[in-house]
């Protein structure tokens, strides 16, 4: 893995494959590893894939205090840093919700956006889960849990800023309430809407084909 300062913080990330640029970042507690199927997948096809570990995350250092703001500042400085130009973005989870916020606080940063198994507030994730983690933050505050039960706080009408074309895709069974994912669906310009058959919030892309062939007719559409 290469490294890279930005923000105030070192960020490790793979870097294969040559062609246009793709930015995959993944969701809270995970790595860039969870990307090993699309990574393949997009190389083979003909895409340099950019995989950062997100701050306090896999390779990267721990930090006592985590914003999803911070981290989506993080990603637009590696892209300018890296030199990437109007790279393709696709986010899991809490990368989903970094890759939002990027667009909104940097406008035009990215060319094209995927997001999976993504919420604008922690009122979007289904109750019981919210529950069992705000008991366990209790018994053991976790900053990473911490940050997923009190952010983000993103209006659903300010996703009408987001020109880019914008995938989203979203497990049957996902933790991410049907209701949030409309919310998003409604909201933005220029938007395709996948709901996966009885996948969860994110069974169809560890090691798993299907969001990397997703992935690769989104990117592969004209615009």
């Amino acid at each position: 893995m290469k490294s890279v300062e930005v923000n105030g913080v070192k960020l490790h990330y793979l870097q294969e494959g040559s062609g246009r640029p793709v930015v995959l970042v993944h969701g809270n507690g995970e790595s860039h590893a969870l990307f090993e199927t699309e990574i393949r997948q997009l190389t083979a096809a003909g895409y340099e894939v950019f995989a950062p570990d997100s701050r306090g995350h896999g390779a990267n250092e721990p930090v006592s205090e985590y914003h999803y703001a911070d981290m989506a500042d993080d990603i637009f400085c590696l892209i300018r840093e890296l030199g990437l130009e109007k790279p393709y973005y696709f986010g899991h989870s809490d990368g989903g919700i970094i890759g939002l916020l990027l667009e909104l606080r940097h406008p035009g940063t990215l060319g094209k956006m995927a997001v999976s198994g993504t919420n604008l507030s922690p009122d979007g994730i289904v109750p019981e889960f919210v529950e069992e983690f705000t008991a366990i933050n209790e018994r053991e505050p976790n900053p990473l849990i911490t940050l997923m039960l009190t952010e983000p706080h993103i209006e659903p009408e300010e996703l009408q800023g987001i020109t880019i074309p914008v995938l989203v895709t979203v497990g049957e069974h996902d933790l991410i309430l049907p209701e949030e994912t409309q919310r998003i669906v409604q909201n933005l310009p220029d938007v395709r809407l996948i709901v996966v058959p009885g996948a969860d919030h994110g069974s169809y892309l560890d090691h798993n084909e299907r969001m990397g062939e997703f992935l690769l007719d989104f990117y592969a559409e004209q615009n």
